[in-house]
């Protein structure tokens, strides 16, 4: 039974991609969004909870996310924890709702979360050729165990590089999408 399984390099690979959107999708591009508030946890009955466990995050403008707590006395906690979640948010108490005007980014904040992008995107295409050594790996083990041809091991080599080389150029076109949506260009 031969060890190269080209489903699970495809899999690993999208998972690194799908890990990059996720990662992206918390940077901060001047429109809000309730990913923003995805890393918020909120100290209420005794235990740390994320926010979208506590209240309702909704984005009723381009510039504005709100957030309705659904219990009165959480609402001092949850006006806490986003302030303090370093997301340079300042939330306005109104009753039981909580708004958060997300400001203009700055040119300087701007550039870090450019290289904040650049980083993230270098993490996954580490990952990808992870991935891709290990299923060469698994190849060359095949090999060694004459499970597969010397024939074989080139076609599955090329294809995984073929795999990973589409993969990391869906990595790089995410990054310059990104960029782009955070330098305004």
């Amino acid at each position: 039974m031969a060890a190269y399984n080209k489903a699970d390099l495809e899999r690993r690979m999208k998972g690194a991609v799908e890990s990059l959107k996720s990662d992206f999708s918390g940077l901060r591009t001047g429109r809000a969004s309730t990913s923003l508030l995805d890393p918020v946890t909120v100290d209420v009955y005794g235990a740390n909870m994320p926010l979208n466990q506590v209240a309702t995050v909704s984005v009723p403008e381009p510039r504005m996310i709100t957030v309705q707590v659904w219990d009165k006395s959480n609402v001092t906690p949850v006006d806490k924890a986003i302030r303090s979640a370093g997301l340079g948010l300042n939330p306005v108490v109104d009753g039981q709702m909580l708004r958060l005007p997300i400001p203009d980014l700055t040119e300087e904040r701007r550039k870090e979360l450019a290289k904040l992008v650049g980083q993230y995107s270098e993490k996954a295409r580490i990952a990808v050729r992870n991935v891709r050594r290990d299923g060469n790996d698994q190849i060359k083990q095949d090999e060694k165990k004459n499970e597969i041809s010397e024939d074989e091991k080139k076609r599955f080599e090329n294809e995984v590089q073929k795999l990973t080389d589409k993969t990391i150029a869906d990595i790089d076109a995410l990054a310059v999408h990104k960029e782009k949506e955070i330098l305004g260009k």
